[in-house]
């Protein structure tokens, strides 16, 4: 194999292992949804000191593999879980744990990220000694932006870690050819093995967004209900409509404001499992356009709803962005709900933004007013835990 083909590779698999680091660790270590940033600056720390020490000591490229199979085996082993009382979602780190606390678990992720991330960077950095440095980087950032859109695609179709981690111990078996020893074998092997447990439970699925926990619960009062998680956390209950309306009537009320009770066209924007459209079709709407970001929510729904809202003529489902569907639309709606988003539970492991950045501004509600019909309404509810919040919403709309 050519040195080219070897630095784009090398290349490739930094990127690609660290977006799975980002990816999978905040799928599975709940801190991490509130401090979104660390694997990145650990990812940064690790690639750094692996160019630093290039040329120096050991090479540690071979053991990428060990470290990382050790940093599965540690998340694994003391998994952060929530324990939950009552049916109220968690938002803004309001909730009782188990595990290892906060100031034990994020240091070790820290460190493992910055080692495994090290051990790869050394490696890269060895076959750019190899080139000119202009010829260097620009074998380097085409790999980067081949991993980055190898990830990206995967996680598109829905990939799960086992794929993830078949990509890595691929890419970095092949980088050690001819040099492949047992302890490399056994780590690839190993590295499979542990993501497959995560991969293929029941009732486990990964969106494009997050890693996905549904269960079936029978309430003696209530039937079956579906609770759903994303990424440890509580997210949404899929439960009839009827349900609902007992348990939360709250969800109602933004019917009772629509002048005559004119409901020709509804547009529910977090429409998820499908209960608020459950609720919409119940409530007597003649057409739903139900807007959702993930599709995998969304299918969810379709296959476990009791009410089978999707399934019903009247609604079309919209796989999009509800901002980006609201500027592209030119349909008048006698009721418009922004309906339990999930921009107050979970941030982007790539960033400190929250989706509320987007979708719960000046200029959102403006699009959301100017696609009113007239005599039409507006609303958003959320389970808002914190008064200053509140607050700002309800400036924004007045």
């Amino acid at each position: 194999m050519s040195d080219r083909v070897r630095l784009f590779l090398a290349s490739f698999l930094m990127l690609f292992v660290e977006l799975v680091l980002i990816r999978w660790s905040g799928a599975n270590v709940l801190y991490l949804s509130y401090f979104s940033n660390f694997v990145l600056l650990g990812s940064f720390l690790g690639i750094g000191l692996g160019f630093l020490r290039s040329g120096r000591g050991r090479d540690l490229f071979p053991y990428a593999l060990v470290i990382l199979v050790f940093f599965v085996v540690f998340v694994v082993a003391f998994p952060i879980t929530i324990d939950r009382a009552g049916s109220d979602l968690i938002y803004f780190g309001n909730f009782r744990r188990s595990g290892l606390p906060v100031w034990v678990m994020l240091p070790v992720i820290f460190l493992a990220v910055a080692a495994v991330m090290g051990a790869i960077a050394q490696g890269v950095a060895r076959l750019f000694e190899r080139f000119e440095p202009l010829e260097a980087y620009r074998l380097d950032i085409m790999g980067s932006l081949a991993g980055i859109a190898a990830f990206t695609l995967l996680s598109f179709l829905g990939a799960t870690p086992f794929v993830w981690g078949a990509v890595i111990g691929a890419v970095h078996l092949v980088l050690l050819r001819p040099g492949i020893r047992a302890l490399q074998a056994v780590a690839a092997m190993g590295l499979l093995v542990l993501l497959a447990g995560q991969s293929f439970q029941a009732g486990t699925y990964w969106s494009p967004y997050y890693k996905i926990t549904v269960e079936t619960v029978t309430r003696p009062a209530f039937g079956t209900v579906h609770p759903i998680r994303v990424n440890g956390i509580p997210h949404q209950v899929i439960e009839a409509a009827a349900v609902r309306q007992v348990r939360g009537p709250i969800y109602f009320v933004p019917y009772e404001r629509v002048r005559d009770n004119r409901l020709r066209n509804v547009l529910i924007v977090g429409a998820g499992s499908g209960s608020d459209v459950a609720i919409a079709l119940r409530e007597g709407a003649q057409h739903v356009d139900a807007v959702e970001i993930d599709p995998t929510i969304q299918r969810l729904g379709v296959d476990l709803h009791p009410d089978h809202p999707y399934q019903d003529p009247r609604v079309r489902a919209i796989i999009d962005d509800g901002r980006a569907f609201l500027e592209r639309t030119d349909q008048k709606y006698d009721l418009i709900l922004f309906a339990l988003p999930d921009s107050l539970t979970l941030v982007s492991g790539q960033s400190s933004l929250r989706l509320e950045s987007y979708l719960f501004t000046r200029q959102a509600v403006e699009a959301a007013k100017a696609h009113l019909a007239p005599g039409g309404a507006f609303g958003m509810y959320n389970f808002y835990r914190e008064s200053w919040l509140v607050d700002r919403l309800a400036g924004t709309l007045q």
